[in-house]
């Protein structure tokens, strides 16, 4: 009787692990989409149904974060667990170490095939992380690809397909599906007719964006024959504009989050629940029975998910270094639900990036504006200031200024605070073995800005 027990158990086990009653998943991921420009997150200008959709019957994260505001950074650790200066890929470009990408693989583990179409992993980083299926597809044609591989599958096993949008990614189309002069901008904006319409062009990609997302979802739904499978839309960081990606304010690291699971997650509902990109994949583990690795930094958030909880994390850690020879400035910070820190380590040197030194159309096109309003406006002056040059302590009191608009580094009323969330990041840094490691020199304020220097390299050339 106690053999007959043990091969039943090794059964019961076997099936729950390889057996199909492990769940299909999709997860779509966007590339540069900021939380606040999409209609699930107050903002009715932009159409995003299918997003509507998804938060009418799963459930939306108010506080869901990345680890690095960068493409690479961010999908190294999505697909490791672990925290930039763990994983390796501390700045944009910069190669992971291989053996950390072990997500896809501990999927594989359980019994699961994995697919991946588009920009999952960042550039030729997928190699290494054992996809079964990779496949490059450019913006609207992700939807015939994925058709084309599910309409040839053979595989039984559970699927867990992978759909990475290059949108938002600049450049953005040229293509204008909203009235430029109607649009709301973000009050850190400096408002000229060519960033309305740039901002117009950044909008249309988003709303194409989530009509991909919506075929994905139909193909899913017609292959599986039901809805019985979780799918996950969230973003790799905020889009690229000023103050956005590659900056740790909320506007690049606080990213959309819905999960939709019929049966499982229910419909309509919200959390306030802090969670992380590394959080992702151990979260999967523990749906579908699997072992989440020891010694990563990610842990799961299951109990969220499903309903049993409103809670996950106390403090939020978000870094970036730097990106070639465009934004050399490293930054750390700390979150909790309230204030936010944020520590500028190159304070003597500008921020910077693509947008304000390459000026491209669909991209940063609209800077020269910018400069040409601030000869004129002090606000616009006070913006550009703003953005080049950063204090080394910033302090947020989200509560009062979600936006992050005034700096309490000075205010002796939250000085405890301060130091206590200075600590934080010490602390945090020296387990992480974060020496902010730096392949190229930041531009100093006490010379050009780097756009200039880019003007001067450019005209040598």
């Amino acid at each position: 009787m106690r053999m007959y027990t043990k091969i039943l158990f090794a059964l019961v086990y076997v099936s729950s692990v390889f057996g199909a009653d492990k769940p299909n998943i999709v997860i779509y991921l966007a590339d540069d989409h900021g939380r606040a420009e999409s209609s699930v997150y107050g903002n009715s200008e932009v159409r995003t149904s299918m997003m509507a959709s998804l938060a009418k019957d799963g459930l939306v994260f108010e506080n869901a974060f990345v680890a690095s505001p960068a493409c690479g950074p961010s999908r190294s650790a999505l697909l490791s667990g672990l925290m930039p200066a763990r994983n390796g890929a501390e700045e944009n470009h910069q190669h992971p170490r291989p053996e950390t990408q072990i997500m896809v693989k501990q999927l594989q583990a359980v019994g699961y095939e994995v697919a991946a179409f588009g920009k999952v992993a960042h550039g030729k980083f997928g190699t290494v992380c054992g996809f079964d299926h990779m496949e490059d597809a450019k913006r609207e044609k992700i939807a015939e690809k994925v058709k084309k591989y599910l309409d040839h599958r053979t595989s039984k096993k559970p699927l867990c397909l992978m759909v990475g949008d290059h949108r938002p990614h600049v450049p953005w189309t040229k293509q204008m599906d909203y009235d430029p002069a109607k649009l709301t901008l973000p009050p850190w904006f400096v408002d000229t007719p060519e960033t309305r319409e740039h901002w117009g062009r950044y909008l249309t990609e988003i709303a194409g964006m989530d009509a991909e997302m919506a075929k994905i979802d139909a193909l899913a739904r017609n292959y599986f024959g039901n809805d019985d499978y979780l799918f996950m839309y969230t973003a790799d960081h905020g889009g690229q504009w000023p103050f956005g990606k590659w900056n740790l304010y909320d506007s690049g690291i606080n990213v959309p989050m819905i999960v939709r699971w019929p049966g499982h997650v229910s419909a309509g509902a919200r959390t306030e629940a802090m969670i992380s990109w590394i959080d992702i994949f151990p979260t999967l583990f523990d749906l579908v029975g699997g072992t989440v690795p020891a010694g990563i930094d990610g842990k799961s958030f299951a109990d969220v998910l499903l309903g049993k909880s409103d809670h996950h994390r106390d403090l939020i850690y978000t870094t970036t270094t730097a990106d070639g020879v465009m934004n050399i400035y490293p930054i750390r910070s700390v979150r909790t639900e309230r204030f936010k820190y944020i520590r500028n380590i190159n304070a003597d040197c500008y921020h910077s990036n693509h947008s304000d030194i390459l000026r491209k159309d669909g991209a940063g096109g609209y800077w020269d504006s910018w400069d040409a309003a601030a000869k004129k406006d002090p606000k616009a002056k006070a913006i550009i200031a703003k953005y080049y040059q950063r204090p080394a302590i910033e302090f947020f009191d989200l509560e009062k200024d979600p936006n992050e608009q005034v700096n309490l580094a000075g205010n002796p009323e939250y000085k405890k605070q301060i130091e206590k969330m200075a600590g934080m990041v010490d602390e945090w840094m020296k387990k992480q073995g974060d020496t902010v490691q730096m392949q190229r020199d930041p531009y100093p304020l006490s010379g050009p800005t780097p756009h200039e220097v880019q003007q001067k390299t450019q005209k040598r050339k």
